[in-house]
């Protein structure tokens, strides 16, 4: 194989490193905030409406008092996945809480027009095989996945126990009975044997602390919870007929706009879509799934084998096939093709993080020269080219975005790293020039790396009333992402210090959840009351990933993000963030060894 002299762009010039590498630091520099996360606020007070449920009405109801063997906190898919795994070992006795109105998760507050996966549908989608499901499309739209979600809990008898509408507010461990006592906002205190934590990252909404945010007197609402009773229109994408003779102000452009703005520009007498940092944006290529097709390679063990060959392309693997084939896959692929075209002389690590950084260039110059194919406006164009390494943030796929920008009512206000100025009684003011607009929609995202317990709502309290917080005070302890010391019975159904596979989350859960079963069944047929993992098991695996920092480059001329901790030094907790040094496919095959040698090496049983 050739070796590259360097990177070049799409017409074949060679691309100027230094130029480019000029131009990253200065657009992060310009972006660089000394209050980092804390830039964004809670909604709350005068906002407290954003978080209301408009999707389906709160019924009233008895407080529970009673008790279950396992209580799944969330509904969405992690809680969805590992009720599935208990109910497929034969434990049938268990209770989701959840504060939605049905299961789903972000899926059942995300129903933004145009919300989508942009992880293929074939291996997002978890149970696929189990419930006899086929995805209409390559990448479902958010319709579809709340209606999987639900068919999943239909499948497995999860709405039987389940609590809609409920949130926790204190999980405490009670050593004399081996339970947890779960208190609830809906008077509930019953007692469960064991807990699985599935309240995941995107539950949370945050929103930009912009001075005025309260003093706007038009309507405002955040993406996670549309108002179609406003806009018109429905979650399917019907046309949003109320926004015909309105002005609408979007803030933010991460991957929320880049899914709703298309809806937005079709929709909208005047659009204007206020930008602090541009979405890389690449090409999606959705289409339908040929049923033909589908059947053809449904066979058993199906959906096992694309989430083992997916996370074998996307993570760094030398898998000889990609069945998924898409932007994710694509990425790998092209880092690790240029590193394997280094003379076998030549792969030190300074080498392949060359050859990684040559791959990089090369994508990101194709995909600001896809700007300029798309978008009409010179100067548009130029402001929604993005000036970052391609994993720095979120990379986005969409095929309508870009060219929603061509529509005449449709305007980019582009803020140069700065954000906006303020919000008034009628305005939004960025640059010094006031907008005025009927409507602000904030897609500012959700909060993904404040802590886990702020997140939550609630602390545990686990044996000897130690709080998770303060296990967790210098960052995130446990065995596998799964198991923490001190708190005994509890399961940590989440990516981080496990595979940490943040492009399929779903394949983190559907593992995670196979491994809390495992557990429990082992724990229940041995008569035990109480499973926890040991000190040392607990300080090895901590050991083990501050020691070996594992396989992802990291970049320090990324603009801020929550990729990044807001560009700001994470410190400890940062660096305990991670996932397993191997690699994500190499822990996923670490943690099916744990699970089938049966001893649950590290598990003190009692």
């Amino acid at each position: 194989m050739t070796v590259s002299v360097g990177p070049v762009r799409p017409d074949g010039t060679p691309i100027d490193k230094e130029a480019v590498r000029s131009r990253y630091l200065a657009e992060r520099d310009k972006r660089l905030r000394v209050d980092g996360s804390n830039q964004y606020v809670r909604v709350a007070g005068h906002l407290a409406h954003y978080l209301d449920d408009p999707y389906a009405p709160v019924l009233q109801r008895d407080p529970v008092t009673d008790h279950v063997t396992v209580a799944l906190i969330g509904g969405g898919f992690a809680g969805l996945v590992t009720g599935a795994r208990l109910k497929e070992v034969g434990i049938e006795d268990v209770r989701i809480v959840e504060k939605g109105g049905d299961v789903g998760g972000t899926w059942y507050w995300n129903r933004y027009p145009g919300a989508q996966c942009d992880t293929a549908s074939m291996v997002y989608l978890p149970l696929l095989e189990e419930t006899g499901h086929m995805p209409s499309e390559k990448y479902a739209h958010g319709p579809e996945i709340l209606e999987h979600c639900q068919r999943i809990a239909k499948h497995y008898g999860l709405h039987d126990n389940a609590l809609f509408h409920t949130e926790v507010q204190e999980l405490t461990w009670d050593e004399g009975a081996s339970c947890w006592i779960v208190r609830t906002n809906r008077g509930d205190a019953f007692t469960a044997q064991f807990l699985a934590m599935g309240t995941g990252p995107l539950h949370v909404p945050k929103l930009p602390g912009i001075e005025g945010i309260t003093a706007f007197q038009g309507h405002s609402f955040h993406t996670s919870r549309w108002d179609f009773g406003y806009t018109g229109g429905d979650p399917s994408g019907a046309p949003l007929e109320g926004l015909a003779d309105k002005r609408v102000a979007i803030i933010g452009t991460g991957a929320t706009a880049v899914q709703c703005v298309p809806h937005l520009a079709r929709a909208a007498r005047e659009l204007y879509v206020f930008q602090r940092t541009p979405s890389s944006v690449d090409v999606r290529g959705n289409a339908p799934l040929d049923p033909e097709w589908f059947a053809s390679i449904a066979t058993p063990g199906w959906q096992q084998r694309w989430l083992e060959n997916f996370t074998g392309n996307q993570a760094g693997g030398l898998t000889e096939v990609d069945l998924v084939m898409d932007g994710w896959t694509d990425l790998a692929r092209r880092i690790r093709d240029r590193i394997l075209s280094l003379p076998a002389h030549d792969l030190t690590p300074a080498a392949m993080r060359a050859a990684y950084e040559d791959s990089d260039l090369e994508k990101m110059e194709q995909i600001r020269a896809r700007v300029d194919e798309l978008v009409t406006d010179p100067q548009t164009a130029q402001d929604l080219k993005a000036w970052y390494r391609q994993l720095c943030k979120r990379p986005c796929f969409h095929d309508d975005y870009l060219g929603a920008f061509n529509e005449p009512g449709t305007h980019l206000v582009h803020t140069d790293g700065k954000g906006v100025d303020r919000i008034t009684e009628t305005s939004v003011v960025a640059g010094g020039r006031a907008y005025e607009v009927d409507c602000i929609i904030y897609a500012s995202g959700f909060e993904v790396g404040t802590d886990y317990t702020r997140r939550a709502g609630y602390d545990l309290v686990g044996r000897g009333g130690r709080r998770l917080s303060e296990h967790w005070s210098d960052g995130m302890r446990s065995l596998h992402g799964i198991h923490v010391h001190g708190f005994p019975n509890a399961f940590f159904v989440q990516p981080t210090q496990g595979a940490n596979l943040i492009s399929n989350i779903p394949h983190n859960l559907v593992e995670s959840g196979r491994t809390v079963a495992t557990v429990i069944r082992h724990v229940l047929d041995a008569g035990a009351q109480q499973v926890e993992v040991t000190r040392s098991a607990e300080d090895g695996w901590v050991d083990l990933l501050l020691t070996h920092p594992g396989l992802l480059i990291t970049s320090p001329d990324c603009t801020p993000g929550y990729y990044n901790n807001e560009g700001q030094d994470a410190g400890r907790k940062g660096r305990l963030a991670v996932g397993y040094p191997a690699g994500a496919a190499a822990f996923f095959s670490h943690l099916a060894d744990w699970r089938e040698s049966g001893d649950l090496a590290g598990l003190d049983l009692r």
